[in-house]
């Protein structure tokens, strides 16, 4: 007879070994349906349309300037680059101005006052879409280095399929190896809850949105509420993907991780201060939801290494031949999980460990939402009840 230990190790193997056969799902639908765009080859479009490139940045003079020579150095032929400058308090503002004067494809915005009810990124694509005048508006951050010829293919891709949206996966460029593992699980766990490969399907609740590469067409945008209905939408990248799909345009998702790079975060502490988000997205300024996602987290990314450990012990030792098939099933989907982002195994063959740390992260932003009372965002409190009451979207 079976104790209820070994009921609860059965019952805890089945639910990973579930957890990590999805993964192997998303993965492979991640490959064989989501393609790559640096191997597209659409065909090219009689007439150029103007393409207006849209770069809020908030205190971004570290890296504002090596990204946008990226962008200047791309051969699109009707090119304009809207550098928003949002209330920034380092050089940012110069750096914005310098590009300015010096090519004409650039413009210049500056925002200065925040208005009530607004969140600050939110606002700052705004200025930025109403500044520029292009056919084609692409969002992105501030930091994101494209390489050439990535926006002609891009916009004739749009133009070849007569898509409205288009959002594409970045790679990351090099940082240290925690950092690598660190961000994969996060990643993988994004691929598996949003189903990128849907994002297209008019049928499928499935959206995608990314803040590095989202490229719309600007009248069906137009043809929605606008970033004044996301005002308070924390999510703003995802948020936007929402937006248009809910207004029946026509959508696809595209990997470019060879072609579009950036450092997402470098550190702990930047990955810390930037996961602070999460206490409004995912955890719906709940601190108890925060736990509960750590928890689940912690369990779900560690069972490769947990449900192993009856093995040790006589009466777990079938549970933990089953937690031997959730190994397996793991190990596959680092496997396919690195060969779609295009790096050696080892950092996503240490995602479980990291678990922890993403963990530690989860649970460091809901504390701190707790005692501050809201979210800080771009040098702003904005109060639980603000940012439930403009919230849009709700994630899988």
């Amino acid at each position: 007879m079976l104790t209820a230990v070994a009921v609860a190790l059965w019952c805890y193997a089945a639910v990973a070994l579930a957890y990590w056969l999805l993964n192997i799902r998303a993965m492979v639908r991640m490959i064989r349906s989501v393609p790559a765009l640096e191997d597209l080859r659409p065909l090219t479009p009689a007439h150029w349309p103007k393409l207006s490139v849209v770069v809020p940045a908030c205190d971004e003079a570290a890296d504002l300037a090596d990204a946008v020579q990226t962008l200047l150095a791309d051969d699109y032929p009707d090119l304009e680059v809207v550098l928003v400058d949002d209330r920034s308090t380092d050089g940012t503002a110069a750096i914005v101005d310098r590009f300015a004067a010096a090519d004409p494809r650039v413009r210049a915005v500056h925002v200065t006052d925040l208005p009530d009810g607004w969140l600050g990124k939110v606002h700052a694509l705004d200025r930025g879409l109403h500044a520029g005048s292009g056919a084609f508006v692409l969002f992105t951050d501030a930091d994101v280095h494209f390489a050439r010829g990535t926006l002609r293919t891009a916009v004739a891709y749009c133009l070849d399929n007569g898509l409205d949206h288009l959002a594409a996966f970045p790679g990351l460029r090099p940082s240290r190896f925690i950092m690598r593992a660190a961000l994969g699980a996060f990643i993988r766990q994004f691929v598996l809850n949003v189903r990128p490969w849907a994002a297209g399907n008019p049928d499928s609740n499935a959206v995608l949105g990314v803040g590095a590469f989202n490229l719309v067409r600007r009248s069906a945008l137009e043809a929605t509420e606008g970033f004044l209905f996301l005002r308070m939408e924390v999510a703003d990248d995802y948020g936007l993907g929402w937006l248009m799909k809910r207004s029946g345009a026509k959508a696809a998702a595209v990997s470019a991780i060879r072609s579009v790079r950036l450092h997402w975060y470098r550190s702990i502490g930047e990955a810390a201060v930037g996961s602070e988000k999460a206490y409004a997205t995912a955890g719906n300024c709940r601190l108890s939801r925060m736990v509960g996602l750590a928890v689940i987290m912690l369990a779900l990314e560690l069972s490769p290494i947990l449900t192993v450990l009856p093995l040790a012990w006589a009466g777990g030792r079938p549970a933990g031949y089953a937690g031997l098939g959730v190994l397996a099933c793991f190990f596959a989907s680092a496997m396919l999980f690195a060969r779609w982002v295009g790096e050696a195994p080892a950092a996503a063959l240490a995602q479980p460990l990291t678990a922890p740390i993403l963990a530690a992260l989860f649970l460091r932003a809901g504390i701190l939402g707790r005692r501050r009372g809201g979210v800080v965002w771009r040098g702003r409190l904005y109060p639980p009840d603000a940012l439930r009451a403009g919230r849009r979207i709700r994630f899988p």
